[in-house]
């Protein structure tokens, strides 16, 4: 039931209050069933023996108390041993005019008009099962458990030096640590039947000094392996046995001491109850791995971005079934499907998509079971149809392999006890131990091993493939990732740019063909911009295969002190079937006739790079490259200095501008030697030492070509500076901003290869670069680092569609042109600031709108409402364009052929 119309229903109790129904109404308000509380009403389920008073089961305890004696009384009921005993999780009190009430899991107090009450309806949403676990993974005793572990971890390091000086002790560390968190988990959610028996039998049968703490981790690590528990003294054999292999490995405990036993009874103090295992596996990394450690918990995926893709992939449709389903044949149906899905996750590390899937695919059997309850009076069905061997992964790496199996056994466990809790009438979960069954994990490469293989499918399997494979660029791929890379791209040409995470789309790509099965992934957003999009997907789309939902650029963040910041899109890929698709957008979702590889609502149409521009414009070149390390460059103080002891200098400084410079508005100057005058600059002493400095620093260079270079260190390495003026853009550009900075300058200016420059040109071109629609075009086109824009002159500049204009046309962005640069004249500010989305002048944006509306007219006199119509009208005309290039090449081609017969 979604909280929108829990609201509604609870408004309606109070639009029809009757003091006799108020908290059956209540109940049935926040989707409790029907049959329940009728129960409840008649006394079955009434667990109170006192009149007026009635006691639900891990639900509530409801009473009418006296005006004026509300406050007083529920502290006192809060307190009773019997209603504590079966565990309500609120104690409310009303006199039908105030309503009190407590939760006593969370400890928070409400006081309120019960006319108020649909305005506080989301106190009691635990009644309608919304914390299975906390939605945001915001969970304060998640990275107060990482903290202290973390601390645990230092000082047995310090304890035990040689701990970490190989593979096998660090494997063997890793496997401590899970078997801790298990005990922590254990003892808190009644795995251990006995309440924190685990950290008081610590307490109690070691020394304070911490010196035969080891020895009895290790006796008690080889009981909880051991199926009797005879032969252990008796402070152990009350242990249950737990197998799954969690024990079975010999392993010694690292050495504690005092402070570490401390720390060790003090994390056995923390509620473990309310930590979510789908953290243990980032949490155990978070502690061991040095470079994790500034942030604990950056790399714990945020629940609620997991479900920006479980949800549009698979889980909102099963809602919807449900929704839809109004007979008990209906409902068992819907649980027999879902008790046939295969989930997947061929990236799965420490398995935190997989155990997300499988707690909301138990939460909505849950919810199902309870629709039958409403419609049978005396229904019957089994425990659970969802098992963990529906659940398939593979993980390169051994130890996360084993934390992923791990944390999907403690799900099941948390589930059943969620079941117990929503469903408590109609049995009891068995206890998980010994552990027996879990996810079919399979330890491989996933790059190498077959997918069918590890997660079998035929042509009517229901499988869902998920995850968030690792993102690597080709440039900071090791050697062992561009054989996986060449390996899984075999047949392919053309391949070694692609981002590694192809391997997962490609690999996908191939298992689901002709099947029901569907892919998403979480994906750095390269694999949509730039030129790995003609890479990449040609070899998805031409298998018959679609876009049926994407999530547009996002920052995915995830719970910790300092958040790890990646920006990232979600894509998801089914064979074509023509049925609805979905882009979202922030919390936006749009429905669209198609997604195109730029998840925009366009049509499959890939744009690639060109050497000339495909309108007619002149050449845009790249900036100089000086490679000198720094030698040819100048401050102001440098520049300065050099001029006051060799004025003669002075006619080979030129001021350098990149797009730092441009953007910040900070000085640079340069060393700019021409052939014409190369002897006469080494004749400056200070001149000739930079050049050596140059030449030494070519030379000891990796690359064949910089050492050539060394020969002429007085040269730039590619000089491309020109006599006349040139317009400037910055290669990259911030997201944000509405319109990218251009800039206008003389041949005084070096431009360096961080922009992107063309000569001799005219002032509209100017214009036309700095409009909306050129904009529009870049931020679906171009490649991006990080969220910022990377502007290329082969695939920004040469491939924008403008349309051919008049000379009437041109002089009239001209003025357009001067009006923007007059507008930017009149404030003392850097290109950074007048270009800040938050705080442009008005009258630079009035001279930007200006501008935009005389270029949209060179394209059509009717307006475009937004950018996606900006956007679609771009492509129509790019294809258009690209036909008549091709037809024209091909003539040219045919010409040449005649003229050489």
């Amino acid at each position: 039931m979604k909280s929108t119309e829990i609201q509604h229903n609870v408004q309606n109790v109070i639009e029809n209050f009757s003091k006799e129904d108020f908290v059956f109404d209540l109940l049935i308000a926040y989707g409790i069933s029907k049959t329940s509380v009728t129960r409840l009403r008649k006394g079955d389920y009434n667990l109170s023996k006192v009149d007026g008073e009635i006691l639900y089961k891990k639900k509530i305890f409801f009473k009418v108390e006296a005006t004026g004696q509300l406050l007083n009384s529920i502290d006192n009921i809060s307190n009773e041993k019997r209603i504590l005993k079966h565990k309500p999780r609120f104690t409310i009190l009303t006199d039908h005019k105030q309503l009190v009430a407590k939760d006593l899991r969370l400890g928070k107090n409400l006081d309120i008009e019960i006319k108020e009450l649909p305005n506080y309806f989301d106190f009691f949403l635990p009644l309608a099962g919304s914390e299975v676990y906390n939605a945001t993974n915001d969970n304060e005793a998640d990275r107060n458990a990482s903290y202290k572990m973390a601390s645990l971890y230092d000082l047995l390091i310090e304890e035990n030096p040689n701990i970490y000086y190989s593979k096998e002790s660090i494997h063997h560390l890793n496997i401590f640590l899970s078997r801790l968190l298990f005990c922590f988990f254990a003892e808190d959610t009644e795995i251990f039947e006995q309440e924190s028996i685990f950290t008081n039998t610590l307490a109690l049968h070691t020394e304070e000094n911490g010196s035969d703490t080891h020895s009895f981790l290790n006796d008690l690590f080889d009981r909880l392996d051991s199926e009797s528990g005879k032969g252990y003294p008796d402070f152990l054999a009350k242990f249950p046995y737990v197998n799954g292999g969690l024990f079975g490995q010999k392993v010694n405990s690292p050495k504690f001491n005092t402070k570490a036993r401390k720390i060790l009874i003090e994390l056995g103090d923390l509620n473990w109850s309310e930590i979510n295992p789908d953290i243990f596996g980032s949490m155990i990394q978070a502690v061991v791995i040095p470079d994790y450690r500034s942030d604990l918990g950056m790399h714990y995926t945020s629940v609620i971005n997991i479900l920006k893709l479980i949800k549009p992939l698979f889980l909102d449709e099963l809602y919807e079934e449900l929704e839809k389903a109004l007979t008990v044949k209906q409902l068992n149906a819907l649980i027999q499907r879902i008790s046939k899905i295969k989930f997947f996750d061929p990236a799965c590390g420490s398995g935190n998509f997989l155990i997300i899937t499988y707690k909301e695919i138990r939460l909505l059997e849950i919810k199902i079971l309870q629709k039958i309850t409403d419609l049978e009076l005396t229904p019957t069905f089994k425990w659970t149809s969802v098992q963990l061997s529906q659940f398939y992964g593979i993980e390169i790496d051994d130890f996360a392999h084993e934390m992923a199996i791990l944390s999907l056994w403690l799900a099941e466990h948390q589930m059943n006890r969620i079941f117990e809790e929503m469903l408590f009438d109609y049995g009891k979960s068995k206890n998980i131990l010994p552990l027996k069954e879990a996810g079919q994990i399979t330890h491989a490469n996933a790059t190498r091993e077959s997918w069918n293989k590890a997660c079998t499918i035929t042509k009517d399997d229901e499988v869902y493939i998920i995850g968030n494979p690792p993102y690597l660029g080709y440039s900071r791929q090791d050697e062992s990732q561009k054989e996986d890379m060449s390996i899984v791209f075999s047949r392919i040409k053309n391949y070694k740019k692609l981002d590694y995470i192809a391997c997962w789309f490609y690999k996908a790509t191939n298992y689901i063909q002709d099947t029901k099965a569907k892919y998403a992934f979480v994906t750095t957003n390269s694999i949509t911009q730039g030129e790995q999009v003609a890479l990449l997907w040609p070899l998805i789309l031409n298998k018959e295969q679609e876009i049926n939902f994407a999530h547009q650029s996002f920052k995915w963040t995830n719970n910790a002190k300092g958040n790890a910041v990646v920006a990232v899109v979600i894509i998801g890929i089914r064979n074509i079937n023509n049925s609805d698709k979905f882009i979202y957008n922030n919390n936006l979702k749009q429905s669209v006739k198609n997604i195109s590889p730029y998840l925009t609502d366009t049509r499959n149409l890939i744009v690639k790079a060109r050497n000339k521009p495909l309108s007619n414009f002149p050449e845009m070149i790249i900036g100089s490259k000086i490679s000198d390390n720094g030698n040819l460059l100048l401050d102001i103080e440098e520049k300065n200095e050099l001029l006051s002891n060799h004025p003669e200098a002075e006619k080979f400084i030129k001021k350098y501008i990149g797009a730092s410079e441009f953007i910040n508005g900070s000085s640079r100057f340069c060393i700019h030697v021409t052939k014409d005058n190369v002897k006469e600059a080494y004749k400056i002493k200070a001149l000739d030492e930079r050049f050596e400095k140059v030449e030494i620093f070519r030379l000891n260079s990796k690359k064949k070509a910089t050492q050539k270079k060394a020969e002429n260190p007085h040269f730039f390495d590619e000089d491309k500076h020109q006599n006349g003026e040139f317009i400037l853009v910055p290669q990259t550009g911030s997201e944000r901003r509405k319109y990218i900075p251009i800039g206008y300058f003389d041949d005084s200016y070096v431009p360096s290869n961080a922009t992107r420059v063309i000569y001799n040109v005219q002032p509209w071109l100017f214009g036309v670069i700095s409009s909306r629609m050129h904009i529009v075009w870049v931020k679906a086109v171009a490649g991006r680092l990080k969220m910022d824009m990377q502007y290329s002159n082969t695939l920004c500049y040469n491939t924008f569609p403008f349309p051919e204009i008049s000379n009437k046309q041109k002089e009239n962005l001209n003025l357009y042109v001067f009006g923007i640069i007059e507008e930017r004249a009149k404030y003392n500010k850097t290109m950074a600031q007048l270009y800040n989305p938050d705080t442009m002048p008005k009258g630079l944006l009035q001279a930007h709108q200006e501008l935009d509306t005389a270029i949209e007219q060179c394209y059509r006199l009717q307006s475009f409402k937004n950018d996606t119509e900006r956007l679609e009208y771009l492509f129509k005309q790019y294809e258009e364009m690209l036909k008549k290039d091709s037809f024209f090449a091909k003539q040219k081609k045919t010409r040449k052929k005649t003229v050489k017969k």
